[in-house]
């Protein structure tokens, strides 16, 4: 029983580190697309578009009764409308510009700006108190500093390639491009890349804030992902339209792009959603969010495989402190809500403030 138990704790903990190896593998491939001419206003485009398809039969064939008790106020669309805006159409368009510019592994460390950028938003619109006393304030910030480190390491020091190139490797190279499935490009545009990603990580976070407040009022979370979704996925329609304009460019074929654009819907709408909700049930929000890091191991890993011509050492560095950053602030984030937690138990467990009767229509909700 105990080994079966240990074998057992160890799912949810394998399951993670494959989603995110299976995000920095369809991240990879996207890159490669792109690089070989695919606009990526047409990919976002694509992408969603199924994504769209295949989560509104799921979220009606699985959550129908969600839907019918749903009401459409003015208030919630307008939430709606900005969560598609930002959180969609925003934040994919800018991401996939930035790594059509830079590189897979800028990727993993402007994603985890996240929660920096969420921390600073909140501070800036008063929805969080900066209290200097708190020894969670204080994590969080230097978890920041550390973030706003690594990400001015990227942008400073791009550093020497890990593996230069060589008239032997070019060779090997040439030799065995029939077969390769990826590629990069060694003129990239690193710093105007790198502020692509930071806009993307900033419009996720701002699209985080809007979500929290949204979820207060329709607590349905695959419902309204659902319905921004399909907001999101008309504007992005609309911007790639004006975007791109040359009609060839939104021709697809049976080959790798098709591929890719399938691969990514699928995942992104149905299996990483349910995977990370069912691991989020079985070990709460604090465990899921440790494993966002390991995007930068896979994205080293690969990248050193792939195309380390292309890979360099600040952004590697840079990468990883952004990374540790992360880290700091997730462990100030849980340790004050751990806080808020213990002082509620507490106010509960006074005699004063516990109720004689509970409201009926509370236990009705719940």
């Amino acid at each position: 029983m105990d080994v079966g138990a240990k074998l057992w704790e160890a799912v949810p903990f394998s399951i993670l580190v494959l989603m995110e190896g299976c995000i920095i593998g369809l991240t990879i491939m996207a890159y490669t697309v792109m690089e070989r001419g695919m606009s990526p206003f047409v990919f976002v485009a694509y992408t969603n578009a199924l994504s769209s398809l295949l989560l509104l039969p799921y979220t009606f064939l699985c959550h129908r009764q969600r839907i019918e008790q749903c009401l459409f106020t003015l208030s919630l669309l307008l939430r709606l409308f900005f969560l598609g805006l930002t959180g969609v159409t925003i934040a994919q368009n800018l991401s996939f510009m930035g790594l059509k510019y830079s590189s897979p592994i800028l990727v993993c460390g402007f994603a985890n700006m996240i929660p920096t950028f969420t921390l600073m938003l909140t501070i800036i619109l008063r929805t969080e108190k900066l209290d200097l006393r708190s020894s969670s304030c204080r994590i969080k910030l230097s978890g920041s500093l550390i973030s706003f480190i690594g990400a001015a390491i990227i942008y400073f020091y791009k550093g020497p390639a890990i593996k230069n190139s060589s008239l032997e490797s070019s060779y090997r190279f040439q030799l065995c491009k029939p077969l390769f499935l990826f590629s990069s490009s060694t003129n990239e545009h690193w710093f105007l890349g790198g502020i692509l990603l930071a806009g993307g990580s900033l419009s996720v976070s701002i699209s985080s804030i809007i979500q929290a407040g949204t979820l207060k009022i329709y607590p349905h979370m695959m419902t309204m992902v659902t319905f921004y979704s399909i907001i999101g996925t008309i504007l992005c329609a609309i911007v790639s339209v004006i975007a791109e304009r040359d009609l060839s460019a939104w021709t697809l074929k049976l080959d790798m792009e098709l591929l890719v654009i399938v691969l990514s819907a699928i995942f992104g709408s149905i299996i990483r959603s349910t995977v990370q909700m069912w691991c989020l049930r079985l070990k709460g929000p604090a465990y899921v969010v440790k494993f966002k890091p390991f995007g930068v191991v896979f994205a080293t890993i690969f990248g050193t495989i792939f195309f380390a011509d292309s890979l360099h050492y600040g952004s590697i560095l840079g990468a990883f402190i952004i990374g540790m950053g992360y880290y700091v602030v997730t462990w100030g984030q849980i340790k004050d809500d751990e806080n808020k937690q213990y002082h509620s138990n507490k106010g509960l467990d006074s005699p004063e403030k516990v109720p004689l009767l509970h409201d009926q229509d509370d236990e009705n909700h719940v």
